[in-house]
């Protein structure tokens, strides 16, 4: 039941990959024609939500980020309380490689990042970018090599990723957040009584929590903390148990949201967030520190990171190799680790503001080239290893 429910799962990530692929083409393909002012007019678009002298406007695209990008963090959240509850991650002789390996494919990048562009105060607020992983992408890539990648490759993969979208929520609400409105915390964390109090008393009807959690997700977005990280806070508080007979309240939102999210909101953020303009790109423009860091983050910095931790933890005794794999496997893993796409490109468009002259578009055109590089290679040394396999 258990390797069912996982095989499904992955196979819900991994055509999403597919898709996410075909949005970021389409976005630089009308980045690049003669449609890309069509393009940024429909990203710029005001969308305004008011009620009474209460008002939320914002362009398309920061409704996109901070709106449709929270369902998503909500989903992460969901899967991170089920993981570390029932799943792979509640067994702790499981959790610790890919932890560990996790630690090290974002330290290492935002280590190389910042020593390209310690010296330049306008950049240096994009050393996150290059620590994150698109698990959606790198099981994409995954599928794409066929059915005899083994299983534990993937969940392996996976939970990896599990702890690198927790080392980027708490990223993103240590060093993202703006300027602090109290009136706006003070609702939020009143909301936050109000969670807490429900999942106590065990409601498990999963409607009182939605209209709690988009309060929530109005306050904190007017708190100057991001909105997204409300999604994460309201999932915690979902209860992962029915009464009785009842199914899981949580993992039926789990299922119900997995297909919107993987079909839906994340090719939407990429096809909006990924229209990078070739023109006038040359090697100068590669090999400027912003776009520079980030390529030699997400290839060099994860695959050391990544492959290097894992490697000291095995030979110290800390952990060990899962089994069916070996070490040009989980090599492999590490370069597909580097394909940041999602969360590389969110994270640059909270560290950025979005201006012709700010680093924004230098740091998406290292997204795609270092996310490219590393999932060439990462498909290449996984497909050679594979065919080796008896």
């Amino acid at each position: 039941m258990a390797i069912a429910t996982i095989e499904t799962f992955l196979k819900k990530e991994s055509s999403s990959g597919i898709i996410l692929m075909f949005a970021a083409v389409l976005a630089m393909a009308f980045a690049n024609s003669p449609w890309v002012s069509w393009y940024n007019l429909l990203l710029e678009v005001p969308v305004v939500i008011a009620v009474g002298s209460f008002e939320i406007a914002k362009p398309l695209l920061l409704w996109i980020n901070d709106g449709l990008m929270a369902l998503f963090f909500f989903l992460v959240g969901l899967e991170l309380k089920r993981e570390f509850l029932e799943g792979d991650l509640s067994k702790p002789g499981q959790v610790t490689l890919p932890a560990i390996g996790a630690v090290g494919g974002m330290l290492m990048p935002a280590l190389i990042y910042v020593a390209l562009n310690y010296d330049n105060p306008s950049a240096i607020s994009g050393w996150a970018i290059p620590t994150a992983t698109d698990i959606a992408f790198a099981l994409g890539i995954l599928a794409i090599i066929g059915s005899k990648v083994p299983l534990q490759l993937k969940v392996f993969l996976t939970s990896l990723a599990i702890f690198d979208d927790l080392g980027a929520i708490i990223i993103i609400a240590l060093f993202y957040t703006e300027q602090l409105s109290m009136l706006s915390l003070i609702i939020a964390a009143s909301m936050l009584s109000i969670l807490f109090v429900l999942n106590r008393q065990n409601v498990t009807s999963t409607s009182p929590y939605i209209f709690i959690g988009l309060i929530l997700w109005v306050a904190v977005l007017k708190s100057g903390v991001h909105a997204t990280l409300a999604g994460v806070i309201l999932a915690f508080f979902i209860p992962i148990k029915g009464k009785g007979d009842e199914p899981s309240p949580l993992k039926s939102l789990e299922h119900n949201l997995h297909s919107t999210v993987a079909y839906i909101v994340l090719p939407i953020f990429a096809f909006a967030n990924a229209g990078i303009s070739f023109v006038d790109v040359g090697v100068e423009q590669v090999m400027s520190p912003v776009p520079l860091g980030i390529i030699l983050g997400l290839f060099l910095g994860k695959q050391l990171g990544v492959f290097g931790f894992c490697f000291i933890a095995i030979k110290l005794g800390i952990a060990k190799l899962p089994d069916n794999m070996n070490w040009t496997l989980l090599y492999g893993i590490a370069l597909l680790c580097g394909v940041g796409f999602t969360m590389s490109l969110f994270i640059g468009s909270l560290a950025f503001e979005q201006s012709a002259n700010s680093p924004l578009y230098q740091d998406r055109l290292g997204i795609v080239i270092g996310s490219l590089i590393s999932g060439i290679l990462g498909y290449l040394v996984i497909k050679s290893a594979v065919k080796k396999m008896p």
